[in-house]
């Protein structure tokens, strides 16, 4: 069995708005995927569903064959799209916190990344800028030996250069049997490393594709495509 996450007719309500509607997907292992679509699409409450912070109000999610619980959290890796780190903490005591928690973290990868972006592992959280907190918490991310990568805009906040050392360090940090999810409005920075892309609007999916088949097919790239598809 090839597939990783397959969500089954997800319906998420809030109130009277419907953030999900029977959203249906079957997602590969050894994917790097875009989660595109504009404000207030479902992205975010997709990706936490399926990382088992929001409960569905109908359908199932089953991540490796098993139902999002306790379980999945063991091996999906989760960024989400603000600060989640106690500001009062040094960096050394984030890697102590994701060491203690996770097995599957490896400290000397997470040391090796930070110090090839010269983020002094002594400094406590709040005196790094947005950039290098946004920096930090992907490291963390991705020093996890997950099976499945969920990313909510990890470079929204950052350089043209460091996105590109952030994308770099994602392909490199993914194993062959493992899926990354990256949700993201900087379409034309990250389709060059994404196999695969889903378009949401207004909770439904609207298409699902690879990337070569677009080019193939339409002769355009995802960010062309996305802009015809989803025009004012």
């Amino acid at each position: 069995m090839n597939e990783l996450l397959i969500c089954k007719d997800l319906t998420k309500n809030y109130s009277y708005v419907r953030a999900l509607n029977q959203v249906n997907l079957c997602l590969e292992k050894g994917k790097i995927i875009g989660l595109l679509g504009p404000n207030g699409s479902g992205k975010t409450t997709l990706i936490k569903t399926i990382a088992g912070l929001l409960k569905a109000d109908f359908g199932e999610v089953l991540i490796d064959g098993e139902k999002v619980g306790e379980k999945t959290k063991a091996f999906v890796s989760y960024l989400p799209e603000r600060n989640y780190l106690d500001d009062t903490m040094k960096v050394y005591e984030t890697l102590d916190l994701f060491n203690d928690f996770y097995i599957d973290f490896d400290r000397n990868t997470a040391e090796k990344m930070l110090e090839n972006l010269d983020i002094d592992i002594n400094r406590k959280f709040k005196n790094l800028s947005k950039g290098m907190k946004e920096k930090v918490q992907l490291v963390l991310v991705m020093s996890r030996k997950a099976r499945l990568y969920l990313l909510d805009e990890p470079i929204g906040g950052v350089d043209p250069a460091t996105r590109d050392y952030i994308l770099n360090t994602i392909v490199s940090n993914y194993a062959p049997d493992s899926t990354v999810i990256i949700s993201t409005h900087l379409i034309a920075d990250v389709e060059k490393v994404l196999d695969e892309f889903i378009f949401i609007k207004n909770g439904e999916i609207v298409m699902q594709s690879s990337v070569d088949n677009l080019r193939e097919e339409k002769g355009m790239s995802v960010d062309e495509y996305f802009r015809e598809v989803f025009k004012c």
